[in-house]
């Protein structure tokens, strides 16, 4: 089996034989249900391979989708003008890149379909284009913009600059600005259009990107297009049987089992009401093709915006995760820096994991271990920056737990706290100690993404500080800064936080730790 690893262009897949996941049916309900549309999906999710299917049904090669859930539904096959742009693969924090590659794609377009002499501005170059294209072919034209939003990610909150007419200014904002009077184009260009199509990692508000044409329609939560992008688990099943077999007697599991550690890994991900649990398709085609279980996504880029970001805000992700939101608190990014969830959320490094359809609130959470692991460890990297390398320590902290080692376990939580210099701990007032050391605890924990971990987990009587499940062995942490290792026990016991595991047969560890404020470390550790 070929794995189209990185590669997204559907005519490539389907001419070289690579395995493609038929997302036609999907297709043909988005080109004949509407006009103008806005995706969001996570980096690497098959927005673009999206973008060239499209393409390729548009410009009528029907001899590519022989055998396809579209090659039934659609009879005409059509020849349209077709006008493509991705800004996937320029870097846009180098001044005048965004206006170049505009103006490198109108001037190919102009070279097709003439020219207006009298036009310089890029917004009416574009708009004659379109006009001219439908005049000369006799149909309207299909505008397809792939990563619409990277010439703005890529100088989010940088501060970078530059010389507009004499004139000091943000990079971020002229880009905004030169994207708007692009996008302007389409709302008087309406009768010439027969579809648009903007994918993207985000949905910009109140920022003026999409303020210049008629608002799309944005199916980044539709449920009839939440399995558009990425890999459901009937697919998964259903096109993977073999390599899955394969995964499995590698790694000596059963089928099952290999089964729900992909799952764990790479599965989790929800974009709509519907919960329809989606893989990611670069982990997943990764993992079949080196016959590996690896962190693939995570690895294949850093979210730097969204550490820049976290960094202006107050707000910690142990406050952010795990919580019901109302949808407008996480769908646009309305430009404000001491508001981060929504970014995080649309980058995939959150998803929905709950719905309650009465109150119109989602739970938002990691959506599986390669994520959580990832994404927190490059946070507490950044948060604690401690001397000691945070995956070296989780790992070594697994082995820990997975082997009831307590005593390790204490070693090493206790090496690492002694790692983080002393100005990043320092705090002004007792509640921000405290708080302090809750999220440092959180984010190390969070890193031993293999278990199941639990923070501040709420029970009948209180709330947990932290349980750990592993295979063998559960954990019940409690936690006091500048107390003592006995009140934490004591809690444990008058709260009843053991009681749910009573009839588990797994060994149980009750542990009270203190940390003092003062050495910023563990100053001592007990156990029941």
């Amino acid at each position: 089996m070929k794995y189209p690893i990185g590669i997204q262009s559907f005519d490539q897949i389907i001419n070289d034989g690579y395995v493609y996941v038929d997302k036609t049916a999907l297709i043909h309900k988005l080109v004949t249900e509407g006009k103008i549309y806005f995706l969001s999906r996570p980096r690497r999710f098959g927005k673009s391979l999206l973008v060239s299917t499209l393409k390729n049904y548009y410009l009528g090669k029907k001899e590519l989708f022989k055998g396809l859930a579209i090659d039934a539904l659609e009879k005409d096959w059509l020849e349209y003008p077709v006008f493509h742009l991705s800004f996937g693969g320029e870097n846009f924090t180098l001044s005048g890149t965004l206006r170049d590659k505009i103006m490198d794609s109108l001037g190919q377009w102009e070279e097709l379909y003439g020219k207006n002499p009298y036009a310089d501005e890029m917004g009416n170059r574009f708009k004659y284009v379109l006009k001219a294209a439908y005049e000369k072919t006799g149909r309207r034209a299909v505008v397809l913009i792939d990563e619409y939003d990277k010439p703005l990610l890529d100088v989010l909150d940088t501060g970078y600059t530059t010389t507009v007419e004499g004139e000091k200014r943000l990079l971020e904002d002229h880009h905004r600005e030169i994207l708007k009077g692009f996008y302007s184009v389409f709302k008087e260009a309406d009768e010439h259009l027969q579809f648009v199509l903007l994918t993207g990692v985000t949905k910009f508000s109140q920022v003026s990107v999409f303020s210049g044409f008629n608002q799309p329609a944005d199916i980044s939560m539709d449920p009839r297009y939440e399995a558009l992008c990425g890999i459901t688990t009937e697919e998964l099943y259903q096109y993977f049987d073999e390599p899955i077999k394969s995964l499995a007697q590698k790694y000596r599991y059963t089928e099952e089992r290999m089964k729900g550690h992909l799952r764990s890994q790479y599965d989790g991900y929800h974009f709509g009401e519907n919960l329809i649990d989606i893989y990611n398709p670069f982990s997943v085609l990764n993992a079949f093709s080196s016959q590996r279980i690896d962190d693939y996504w995570f690895r294949s880029g850093t979210p730097t915006y969204l550490i820049r970001l976290l960094n202006h805000t107050q707000e910690n992700l142990n406050e952010l995760t795990g919580k019901y939101y109302d949808p407008s608190q996480f769908i646009d990014y309305k430009a404000d820096v001491e508001k981060p969830l929504p970014m995080i959320f649309q980058s995939g490094y959150l998803t929905i994991k709950d719905c309650d359809m009465e109150m119109n609130t989602y739970l938002l959470d990691f959506p599986n271990n390669e994520v959580k692991k990832g994404f927190v460890t490059m946070v507490a990297a950044d948060y604690l920056k401690p001397r000691t390398e945070a995956g070296s320590w989780a790992i070594e902290s697994v082995k820990a737990l997975k082997t009831g080692d307590t005593e390790k376990f204490r070693k090493l939580l206790t090496s690492f706290l002694a790692d983080i210099p002393y100005t990043m701990r320092r705090k002004e007032d007792e509640r921000e100690r405290e708080r302090y050391f809750h999220y440092t605890f959180y984010l190390l924990m969070r890193i031993i993404s293999c278990y199941t971990v639990y923070t501040e987990k709420q029970q009948s009587e209180g709330r947990v500080d932290c349980i750990v499940e592993t295979p063998d062995y559960i954990y019940i942490f409690e936690f006091k800064l500048d107390g003592t290792a006995d009140e934490a026990l004591q809690q444990i016991e008058e709260k009843g936080y053991a009681r749910p595991y009573e009839a588990d047969n797994r060994p149980l560890y009750r542990i009270g730790v203190s940390f003092s404020s003062k050495t910023g470390t563990i100053s001592d550790w007990k156990i029941l």
